[in-house]
């Protein structure tokens, strides 16, 4: 008889084993069933809201201009207005309508600014080298999609995994021959400490932190658009072997003269040291002259006045004065590159905005340390555009044209885009975290309804 007990009380124990046991996989399968659908769940809505952050981003959905006034008077008292917010050691701005200036704007802590003030303008250099290479193409003398390799003597590529003879004209004028380079370059503060350009290009001292300076192919040429100051000293090296002038004396010869852009060169020339704008760091104090290897990427000097005559030539047909006839000009404001999918550089060329039929807003801006910030806008449909020349900050011009841009076509353009970058991850790591939190609270007040329920039942 106890044998018996012994054995059903084993079996009942057994039995009621199994069950808990089938209880509590089933209870894991429900749990786990519901921990997928809340993740998936979260996954979808993060994803969708940071596709509304993008999409409202590139739309200006969040950005709030400085003003909302599209008159050029009102335009530029809040421009005075917002220099009044933060130091900007000298600035010379100027507004354009139709093809003419309609009002110039200048600024400055110390030292008086005029129209005739020269300043450095950083890589805003390259929209104007782009043109003198540009002259050679149309002459004949540099052919676009020809390997660079055909131009150069007096200094190569280094050897590759890729196929150099795919780096071409065309690909470093729009920084997608495969340089990997990221230069940024912050010259030297003494010019007798200047490096040779065969120098620079194997290894460039003055490469701003985090590049190694050295000009190497890296990734596939054509593949992708990556921004490239070395592409432009090696366009620089190459207009001096093809031309067999110094870069700055071909551009003064051939772009600027034709244009009477008399204040404007690549070298610099102490003749001018008595109009040139004074540096200054973000803090107000005065920052040194730096000198340049790189004339063609970061070297230009250059004044407002002589930028206007430069929006002359964008915008009047005058080819038996300019060095480019309309139609090589226009070859240099075609999409060239994407990046994220839209079109972001032509040759030369910085594609800000489409506005309609396949147009866009081009220019160049420029950033530079010591604290150097300037911005070229023009709209070819329109012939309007902006133009300003800073130091001592190192956004205000870019934050400023891009506003303007805002304002005058409701687009925010590349690079307000590339501004509001923070204020985007920052909006969808909060929108994600509360998105995450809410789906808990959601999944633990189901939960708890469940139990209640089954309590009362």
């Amino acid at each position: 008889m106890c044998g018996y007990l012994n054995q059903s009380y084993s079996n009942w124990i057994s039995t009621r084993s199994r069950c808990r046991f089938g209880f509590w996989v089933h209870y894991k399968k429900i749990a786990m069933k519901r921990f997928l659908k809340y993740t998936c769940l979260s996954v979808f809505l993060i994803v969708i809201w940071g596709i509304v952050i993008f999409l409202g981003a590139d739309k200006g959905w969040w950005h709030t201009p400085f003003t909302e006034k599209k008159e050029t008077k009102s335009f530029v008292a809040a421009v005075n207005q917002e220099l009044k917010k933060e130091f900007v050691g000298s600035m010379a701005m100027v507004i354009f309508k139709d093809g003419t200036p309609v009002m110039e704007s200048f600024h400055s802590k110390n030292t008086s600014v005029d129209r005739n003030t020269v300043f450095q303008v950083a890589s805003l250099s390259k929209f104007v080298s782009a043109i003198g290479v540009m002259r050679l193409v149309q002459e004949g003398k540099l052919d676009l999609d020809a390997p660079v390799s055909n131009y150069l003597k007096r200094w190569k590529l280094p050897p590759s995994s890729f196929d150099n003879d795919k780096v071409t004209v065309r690909r470093l004028l729009s920084h997608t021959a495969g340089l990997t380079d990221g230069l940024g370059y912050a010259g030297f503060e003494n010019p007798d400490s200047v490096q040779s350009l065969e120098a620079s290009l194997t290894n460039a001292k003055d490469a701003d932190p985090g590049s190694d300076g050295i000009l190497k192919v890296s990734i596939q040429p054509g593949s992708e658009w990556r921004y490239s100051g070395g592409g432009f000293t090696l366009l620089q090296l190459i207009v001096e072997e093809v031309s067999e002038q110094t870069f700055d004396v071909y551009m003064k010869t051939e772009v600027f003269e034709p244009l009477q852009m008399t204040s404007s060169f690549y070298l610099w020339d102490e003749t001018f040291s008595n109009r040139l704008s004074a540096f200054y760091q973000t803090d107000g104090t005065i920052a040194g002259h730096h000198y340049y290897t790189a004339q063609a990427a970061s070297g230009l000097y250059t004044t407002l006045a002589d930028l206007e005559k430069l929006f002359y030539f964008l915008s009047e047909d005058r080819s038996h004065q300019n060095p480019l006839s309309t139609k090589f000009l226009k070859v240099m404001w075609q999409v060239e590159a994407e990046s994220f999918g839209a079109p972001i550089y032509g040759l030369g060329t910085l594609l800000f905005t489409e506005i309609e039929n396949g147009e866009y807003i081009i220019g160049h801006d420029g950033k530079n340390n010591p604290p150097i910030n300037t911005a070229f806008r023009y709209n070819p449909i329109s012939k309007s555009g902006i133009i300003i020349l800073t130091t001592g900050s190192e956004d205000i011009a870019t934050r400023i044209a891009s506003d303007w841009v805002f304002i005058q076509t409701g687009k925010v353009d590349a690079l307000l885009f590339v501004m509001q970058q923070n204020k985007m991850i920052q909006s969808v790591i909060k929108g994600s975290v509360l998105i995450i939190v809410l789906i808990i609270i959601i999944a633990l007040s189901r939960q708890w309804k469940q139990k209640m329920q089954k309590q009362f039942n």
